[in-house]
C-alpha cells in the first residue's frame, strides 16, 4: 500500500531526511488509525458477545448472535455489517440464511490474545465457578481444543518425543503421526497427505488463556478436535465454548494420552 506524505509538496525542495521524516510520520498516523480501527471494533460490549460466541468456531445466524448479546436482531445487523467491513468477519449465504464466522485464523489468534492479556476472573457465586471449571476443564479455542484436557494432551505428545517444538512451529515426528493416526478422522487423512502449507499453518502451539501453557492448534489441532467429536469423546454444548468430556473420551484420552480425569 502506498502512504502519501503529508505536505510532502513543500517538502520536494527540503533535504531527503526531510522527506524520509514526513514519510514515516504519515506511515505512523496511518498505522495508528488502524489500530484504533481494529480496537474499536471489537471494543463494543455487544460485538464483543458476539465475537467471544464466534470463537467456537462455527458460524451462527444474526438472530443467534442477537439472543447473545440481547440486542434486537436490527441492531445486530448493525454490529455484524460493521465487522464485515473491517475484515473481523465472513460470511456464508445458504438459501435465505447469512452465516457469520471468524474470518481468519489471524482474527481468532487476536481475539485469543485479548483474553489471555485480559485475565479475567469470575464472579463469586457457586453457579458461575461451575461454569468456569467446565470452561476450563475442556473448550473450544476458534477451532481447536483449549483447557486442561487439551494442554495435558500437548503435554504427553511433546514429552513422549510425538511432536517437537520449534521456535515458530511445531513437527510432527514419525511416532507422533504413528500415535495420531489412531485417533480417527479427519485426522488420519490429514497425516495420509503432505499438505502444502507453512509449517506453522499445519501444525504449532498456542498458549492457552487459562492454563498460560501451550495447546496444540494449526490444522493437526483442528483436525484432532474434530476427530475427538466424531469419536464421541467430546460433545458440544448449545450456546457455549465448553465441551463435555464423555466416559468414553475420558477412557480413550488415558489409554492414548495417559490423561487422568
Amino acid at each position: 500500500m502506498t502512504v502519501h506524505c503529508a505536505g510532502e509538496r513543500m517538502l520536494r525542495s527540503g533535504s531527503n531526511d526531510a522527506r524520509k521524516a514526513a514519510c514515516h510520520n504519515a506511515a505512523m498516523v496511518q498505522t495508528s488509525r488502524s489500530f484504533i480501527h481494529v480496537g474499536t471494533l471489537v471494543g463494543d460490549h455487544a460485538r464483543a458477545a458476539m465475537l467471544l460466541t464466534l470463537m467456537d468456531g462455527r458460524a451462527h445466524t444474526a438472530s443467534e448472535l442477537a439472543g447473545v448479546a440481547g440486542i434486537s436482531p436490527q441492531t445486530a445487523s448493525s454490529h455484524l455489517r460493521r465487522l464485515l467491513d473491517g475484515g473481523i468477519l465472513a460470511v456464508e449465504v445458504q438459501g435465505r440464511h447469512r452465516y457469520h464466522r471468524i474470518a481468519s485464523t489471524e482474527v481468532a489468534d487476536m481475539l485469543e490474545g485479548i483474553l489471555r492479556f485480559s485475565d479475567q476472573r469470575p464472579p463469586l457465586s457457586p453457579r458461575a465457578v461451575r461454569v468456569d471449571a467446565g470452561f476450563r476443564r475442556a473448550r473450544t479455542c476458534y477451532r481447536h481444543l483449549a483447557g486442561e484436557y487439551a494442554v495435558a494432551i500437548c503435554d504427553h505428545l511433546l514429552s513422549t518425543g510425538a511432536i517437537t517444538a520449534a521456535a515458530d512451529h511445531w513437527q510432527m515426528t514419525a511416532h507422533g503421526a504413528d500415535v495420531l493416526r489412531t485417533v480417527g478422522q479427519p485426522l488420519e487423512a490429514l497425516i495420509a497427505r503432505s499438505p502444502q502449507v507453512t509449517p506453522a499453518r499445519y501444525c504449532r502451539g498456542c498458549l492457552d488463556c487459562t492454563e498460560r501453557r501451550p495447546h496444540m492448534a494449526g490444522m493437526v489441532g483442528e483436525a484432532l478436535l474434530e476427530s475427538f467429536l466424531q469419536n464421541h469423546w467430546l460433545r458440544r454444548l448449545a450456546g457455549r465454548r465448553d465441551l463435555q468430556v464423555t466416559p468414553a473420551g475420558q477412557e480413550a484420552f488415558r489409554r492414548l494420552f495417559d490423561v487422568r480425569a
